[in-house]
């Protein structure tokens, strides 16, 4: 019964249009209500000891580093280096979109971040070179979703600490599906190049070229030092968080003079409002998290999907399915928070491996960033483009169903992402 008085709570409060951080402390209050022993002490300091935790340090840090890197230029680099690359194919500024959020995803972590900064950039150029805005804003919002996949990603780290995983084998099991998915929009774009008829091409001389690759050398390579420092243990992924930090810091400030002295308070408060969303949360959830085993729900959930361990392939679409619904109606942090302890320990149980679900899962709910009803990429889309709700679904909806395709394709075939990890790891 307790299950039903939890998810029960829990939609009713989200449809109510709640903020989520809120709803999940008063899902903790009516669990303990239901259970007749509230108790607001154990209740805060379940919040503290929940936020309390090192590697959640690399959170404020990456997401610190994100902010430099969107206002210190390191984005509109990143964009002209990839328009080197594919700029001569016709529809060459979708391809060279696609090729910057996998290059962007390196840095920020964060698909909110890397549709924003994107889309700030590109939307209003594809649209003078003559794009549908529809389809330019949807591209560069399915894009988004490449950046919790490709390291850092802040979903993995705070799934990473919610159960109790390896962030840095996370982050290594996720960077080869996230190429791929970048690889597949590519496809699904240049099926709408031949139907939309798109002929534009960007070209540059061997002295613009070289240009640009010496200013943007400096971007790339932060991806690189950030991913190879965690893999051969030169450092945490917290203390990549940092380095980031310092790293976007001096390239911004120094190197691309984007930013002065001036402009880091400003970049330091919207940083610090940013991360104290995400900490409200996984604090919030974290109370709710210790609720839920002492009411022992994760057991009655297990026990639902007892009949399906058996079969892991079953198993493991039933939980998509119901991972994919999640996302439609919640955000990607608080269903991490919430639902990553509860499916966890089922998934073992049919000796399903972890890093695999955990980059499913990943890829799974952030996808539901970009599915309406409440899609937060969709809005911010609407924003950035320029365009209606209805304009956005349309423009988007190729691009969805290919990141759908090939989400039930790394769940066919789970090689694509161990095979790759066990070699990289």
């Amino acid at each position: 019964m307790s299950l039903f008085v939890f998810l029960g709570s829990l939609f009713v409060l989200l449809a109510l249009g709640i903020p989520i951080a809120i709803v999940l402390i008063l899902c903790a209050v009516i669990l303990m209500l239901y259970a007749g022993n509230f108790n607001a002490e154990i209740l805060a300091q379940s919040m503290v000891m929940g936020a309390n935790s090192f590697p959640l340090m690399a959170v404020p840090f990456f997401m610190l580093a994100g902010e430099i890197m969107s206002r210190g230029g390191l984005s509109k680099q990143i964009v002209d280096f990839a328009n080197i690359l594919v700029g001569r194919v016709k529809g060459g500024l979708g391809y060279a979109a696609i090729i910057a959020s996998m290059i962007f995803a390196g840095l920020s972590g964060s698909a909110v971040a890397d549709a924003a900064a994107l889309g700030s950039i590109l939307i209003p150029l594809m649209v003078q070179k003559g794009y549908n805005r529809e389809r330019a804003t949807g591209l560069i919002c399915s894009g988004a979703v490449i950046a919790p996949i490709i390291p850092p990603s802040i979903p993995m780290i705070l799934l990473g600490v919610t159960v109790g995983i390896s962030i840095g084998k996370l982050f290594l099991a996720g960077l080869i599906p996230g190429i791929i998915l970048g690889f597949a929009l590519m496809i699904s774009w240049r099926w709408v190049v031949k139907n939309d008829g798109y002929i534009d091409t960007t070209t540059y001389t061997k002295e613009e070229m070289s240009q640009i690759i010496k200013k943007s050398l400096p971007a790339l390579v932060m991806p690189l030092i950030i991913v190879g420092g965690i893999r051969f243990g030169i450092f945490t992924p917290t203390e990549a968080g940092s380095f980031a930090v310092v790293y976007a810091f001096i390239v911004a400030l120094f190197v691309y003079k984007e930013i002065t002295f001036k402009d880091l308070p400003a970049i330091f408060v919207d940083a610090a409002k940013m991360t104290s969303v995400v900490m409200f949360i996984v604090a919030s959830a974290s109370a709710v998290s210790w609720l839920l085993t002492v009411q022992q729900i994760p057991l009655q959930i297990a026990s639902l999907f007892e009949g399906f361990s058996d079969s892991p392939l079953l198993l493991l679409i039933i939980l998509n399915i119901f991972l994919f619904l999640l996302g439609m109606v919640m955000d990607l942090t608080p269903a991490v928070l919430i639902f990553a302890p509860v499916l966890f320990p089922i998934i073992k149980i049919a000796g399903i491996d972890p890093y695999f679900f955990g980059v499913i899962m990943i890829l799974n709910l952030t996808i539901g960033l970009i599915t309406p009803p409440v899609g937060t990429i969709l809005y911010l889309g609407c924003s950035v483009g320029n365009i209606s709700f209805p304009k956005m679904i349309r423009g988007i909806i190729p691009f969805l169903v290919t990141e759908i395709i090939v989400l039930f394709l790394y769940i066919f075939f789970p090689q694509i992402i161990l095979a790759p990890l066990n070699l990289l790891y």
